[in-house]
């Protein structure tokens, strides 16, 4: 069986070539927004999660 470990393995490299290719793609400008989205979803998803957490605490009580 092979391991995909080491092709899952992220360097040092391949960060970097992910950034030039975002700021190639969307320009500097653009990058604030998408992260501010970026942000607001991650933010909207925990709170998701935290609710449906009470609620099941509520169900089992």
């Amino acid at each position: 069986m092979v391991s995909l470990i080491p092709f899952l393995a992220i360097g040092p490299w391949q960060i970097a070539v992910v950034v030039v290719l975002v700021l190639l793609l969307f320009g500097g400008k653009k990058i604030p927004e998408l992260m501010r989205g970026l942000g607001s979803g991650i933010k909207e998803f925990k709170d998701a999660s935290k609710e449906d957490e009470k609620v099941e605490e509520k169900k089992e009580s």
